[in-house]
């Protein structure tokens, strides 16, 4: 397993070097890359799936270890070391679930694929809201299932130590969970997001503007204690998500109501504490 990678700082879109001249992600960290439409995220992310040496505009090299990809080890095997998951992605292949998870498995050379697949399938089903079965065929399933089970099969059937995610926050899965699992595998997981939740449950932020890296925040304890009352918000909301699915009414007469209204309030003061500790760090 890939134990760091290390991007080093080329330019921004105005070609001067980047404020950030070397960033290290280590395996088992989350990196979040946040800023403005425009600000280089994807940019970012594309630099480092294609472990760039200096060969886009931005200038920047990506050390797999403490070497550039040309001198690694691993040059041959470079297309493995990554793989991405984003809100826009479906399966086109006529095979059904159960046929795509063995073929994946006998790629990666797994001798006992069952108990394997049968995880993936439970973690699927896990973040997905409605089931995944192994004879469902890839082409029918909806955008949100077609994610779970990449990153399902991504946590646990591929080998690759670096996990890009492209703004899952309306990708249709538990995304939380979704990160949960990842980081719990070991890999180093970059993920583009707008979501503030998301971007407190990484350790640390890469600022992006005028397409460089500018700033790095390591997630403080003040931030941590607020995505706990983030958290617990999303899941009260979730609960509504469900109900409504299932045709439930709320409102009238259920006690709960009062509870949902506190949580809410709670989340308003978590927003507003962090965005004054943002103004009075400017």
């Amino acid at each position: 397993m890939l134990d760091k990678i290390t991007i080093l700082g080329g330019r921004n879109k105005s070609g001067r070097r980047e404020k950030i001249s070397r960033l290290e992600i280590a395996a088992g960290d989350v990196l979040a890359v946040v800023g403005p439409t425009g600000s280089g995220k994807t940019q970012l992310i594309s630099d480092i799936e294609q472990y760039d040496e200096e060969e886009t505009l931005t200038g920047r090299s990506v050390l797999i270890g403490n070497q550039l990809a040309d001198r690694n080890k691993n040059k041959k095997s470079r297309r493995y070391l990554v793989a991405q998951v984003s809100q826009n992605m479906n399966f086109v292949i006529d095979m059904s679930v159960e046929e795509f998870l063995l073929m994946h498995a006998r790629v990666r050379g797994i001798e006992d694929p069952n108990p394997i697949i049968e995880e993936v399938l439970a973690i699927t089903n896990h973040l997905s809201g409605e089931p995944v079965a192994f004879s469902t065929n890839l082409t029918q399933l909806s955008g949100g299932q077609s994610r779970a089970l990449m990153v399902a099969d991504v946590a646990i059937i591929s080998n690759a130590p670096v996990v890009l995610i492209d703004e899952i926050e309306n990708a249709g899965i538990d995304r939380l969970q979704a990160l949960e699992i990842l980081r719990g595998q070991g890999k180093i997981v970059l993920v583009v997001s707008h979501d503030p939740t998301l971007m407190l449950m990484a350790g640390k932020r890469v600022i992006m503007k005028n397409g460089g890296m500018e700033k790095i925040c390591p997630t403080t304890a003040k931030e941590k204690r607020i995505l706990a009352d983030l958290v617990k918000v999303e899941k009260r909301v979730a609960d509504l998500r469900e109900q409504l699915r299932r045709g439930d009414s709320i409102g009238h007469g259920d006690s709960s109501v009062v509870n949902r209204e506190r949580e809410v309030g709670l989340y308003g003061q978590g927003v507003s504490a962090l965005a004054s500790e943002y103004q009075q760090g400017d």
